[in-house]
């Protein structure tokens, strides 16, 4: 498959002053695949060695951070001779070596002509445990599922890829009911790399939702096994009743909305191990309408999203005729699914700092996303339907004269006004 974060991965080879790299990422959404895929397209060798249950190679690490001992040590251990320019070394699963971690810090420092890349799965949570993580030392690259983008080119719709990527929004309005389909497929599928390798294979509805359900039962078992022993049980309930939390009107994160008399206190540590292990994604609420957004962030109120759409469907058991062929799929479940698909496009595409908004004021003003691009407020409304009568967005509008929205919707591309409209599947 094609994933348009490998241009990123050989930015990095190229780059002179690169540093070690660091493949940020959940479980099972590609991280491994790239880096070899890296390996055999741009390194005539490639010196890969797993952390996890590897007693050998952690005494590497443990004993002292002597780069030229490590060197011939990862030699002996891969069997490849390691050699500046031409030898991509992989460290895999670095979180089970936290000193694997802090040694990217003397590689960049005392040998920066080697290419060094590491990646794990639960590396997010590892980072916030009392790793002395190399602040300045390393490059990190983000992995996410396949967006909708990166879907289009692994069904073989590269011309459909090329226009939206182009713009071409007069060509697109013209297949507009072409995008709605494909994009109806991939709210079923989502963007996890083997199940949309076997849907593009086999069309088979029955092997991704398995698929799904494994991965889901893997992070699961990660729970029991990574998470602190007593923040296990309330880990669990945040990632069961997540998909209520969004597929409600109020899509806000209520603690009573899991249990009677559940209070942030107790589930402040689950929700932030959930967010380190990279399965979901906190929206925080901005109080104001103001730049810059992080100054007006209220911690205590916010939107949680899972990191995929497909993993999200299936926690609910959506059926595909549902999802391929009902009209209403998009405004179904109170447009929980299509807010959760805006929030991976833009996180894909880069967005870091998301918000959304809602006035406590009385007025009833909720905008559903708000971000800052090229040093402009932006404020974000999704309409899951083609009925896009926004009162909030018009009113806030209306109020700044200077500020321009987005809407994405089931509509056509459009200017009007001080609004772009853009259609679901052509968000970049």
């Amino acid at each position: 498959m094609e994933r348009l974060v490998f241009e990123k991965l050989v930015e990095w080879k190229d780059n002179e002053g690169r540093k070690p790299l660091i493949l940020n990422g959940a479980r099972q959404v590609g991280k491994t695949w790239l880096l070899h895929e890296l390996g055999a397209r741009c390194f005539q060798k490639v010196a890969y060695l797993v952390c996890r249950n590897n007693p050998e190679l952690k005494s590497v690490f443990t004993q002292d951070f002597n780069v030229d001992r490590i060197l011939r040590a990862l030699r002996a251990l891969s069997g490849v001779d390691i050699t500046p320019g031409d030898t991509l070394v992989i460290l895999d699963e670095v979180q089970d070596i936290p000193e694997a971690i802090e040694a990217l810090k003397y590689f960049c420092e005392e040998i920066p002509e080697y290419h060094i890349a590491v990646a794990g799965s639960l590396l997010g949570i590892s980072l916030h445990e009392g790793v002395s993580y190399p602040v300045g030392k390393v490059d990190e690259i983000n992995v996410y599922p396949l967006n909708f983008a990166e879907f289009l080119l692994a069904k073989g719709e590269r011309e459909a890829y090329k226009l939206l990527r182009e713009k071409d929004f007069r060509t697109t309005n013209l297949i507009h009911e072409k995008y709605v389909d494909l994009l109806r497929q991939y709210y079923y599928v989502g963007g996890m790399p083997e199940a949309v390798k076997n849907y593009v294979e086999t069309d088979g509805l029955q092997l991704v939702r398995k698929i799904q359900k494994e991965i889901l039962k893997g992070y699961e078992r990660d729970f029991s096994k990574h998470a602190p022993k007593e923040q296990v049980p309330r880990i669990r309930l945040v990632w069961q009743t997540l998909p209520s939390q969004l597929f409600k009107e109020n899509k806000k994160f209520i603690y009573g909305s899991m249990r009677p008399g559940a209070r942030a206190k107790d589930f402040e540590i689950a929700i932030q191990w959930l967010a380190d292990a990279g399965l979901v994604y906190k929206v925080p609420l901005c109080k104001a309408v103001k730049l810059p957004l992080k100054i007006y962030e209220d911690t205590s109120a916010f939107k949680l999203f899972t990191l995929d759409l497909g993993l999200l469907g299936a926690m609910v058991d959506t059926d595909p005729g549902d999802v391929l062929l009902k009209n209403d799929i998009f405004s179904e479940y109170k447009g929980g699914m299509t807010e959760q698909f805006v929030l991976e496009e833009m996180k894909s595409h880069g967005e870091e700092n998301i918000f959304y908004h809602k006035a406590d004021d009385g007025k009833r003003l909720e905008i559903d996303f708000m971000i800052q691009r090229e040093g402009k407020l932006v404020p974000i409304e999704v309409k899951a339907e083609s009925n896009v009568r926004a009162n909030s967005l018009s009113r806030l509008l209306e109020q700044d004269k200077e500020l321009h929205a987005i809407r994405y919707s089931m509509k056509p591309y459009a200017e009007q006004g001080q609004m772009t409209c853009i259609p679901l599947y052509a968000i970049q």
